[in-house]
């Protein structure tokens, strides 16, 4: 099997396990988490050094829009950071996992899930390495509609200012925010330019149509000096079509059997 088959086979996989996660819980933010599924499964599998054994040494990565936390926990189940049974107690007393990622949690950085403040957490994480003489990168996740908050450009320029070549972060541009379409809620307009305008070494990645140049962006971006960002196009929810572009699942309050196999059948076709 290729590289590029594990991944796809991986991400195909993480999808099941969040949609088996959700109804198990009838709840949690299903769309959010498809459109990150890549991203995450690239950075753990692939990019970042991580693992279970959580070293010192270890790359950081912070999902910074917590409600698309479904794909994280999946991939931290499945890389043995916690056991896999977990997941079907999400968003139960009886479990560890909660609607937004917790620093209680094996494999979790920081708390999040009040946009905006993973930028800000990873700076001084970033200047604390530089500190200590660690060579370790940290990833930090965001979405489009979480750039509308004024702490991500805050923290964008102190990451400048400080020349932080050890910091990234991830612009999942999936066109929606809880509501209604970014483009009508509070334009980011070209992401690419804003970012750039704030000193960052910045590439683009169509994440429909060709996920898998994500590996050369961060080769690339690698040799460049200061911090770096990366902006994937996507689209909410996807990998299923009954989902994509579907604010009706923005906040999933229950989830009929039916409604479970027709998704995994919609990702078993889009895989």
């Amino acid at each position: 099997m290729s590289e590029i088959e594990f991944l796809k086979a991986k991400c195909r996989q993480i999808r099941e396990d969040v949609i088996h996660t959700a109804f198990a819980a009838q709840k949690g933010h299903l769309p959010s988490a498809f459109s990150v599924v890549e991203i995450l499964v690239m950075l753990y599998y692939k990019i970042a050094n991580i693992d279970s054994t959580f070293h010192d040494s270890r790359d950081r990565i912070i999902l910074s829009k917590g409600h698309g936390c479904l794909a994280l926990y999946t991939i931290l189940a499945d890389r043995n950071f916690f056991p896999k049974d977990e997941l079907i107690k999400f968003c139960t007393k009886e479990g560890i996992l909660g609607g937004h990622p917790s620093r209680k949690i094996p494999g979790i950085e920081v708390s999040t899930g009040s946009l905006g403040q993973g930028p800000s957490l990873g700076v001084g994480m970033a200047l604390a390495m530089r500190m200590n003489k660690q060579l370790s990168q940290i990833f930090i996740i965001v979405g489009d509609g979480e750039c509308n908050e004024g702490s991500v450009w805050e923290a964008a320029l102190s990451a400048n200012k400080h020349q932080l070549e050890n910091y990234w972060i991830i612009v999942d541009e999936n066109q929606y925010q809880s509501y209604g379409e970014t483009s009508e809620i509070c334009p980011t307009a070209s992401l690419k330019d804003k970012w750039r305008s704030f000193g960052f070494n910045c590439l683009e990645i169509d994440m429909i149509h060709s996920p898998y140049l994500f590996l050369d962006a961060v080769e690339s971006l690698k040799k460049s000096k200061g911090p770096k960002c990366i902006i994937t196009h996507s689209i909410k929810g996807l990998g299923a079509k009954s989902l994509e572009g579907n604010l009706a699942f923005h906040h999933l309050r229950s989830m009929s059997e039916e409604f479970k196999n027709q998704l995994l059948e919609e990702i078993k076709i889009n895989a």
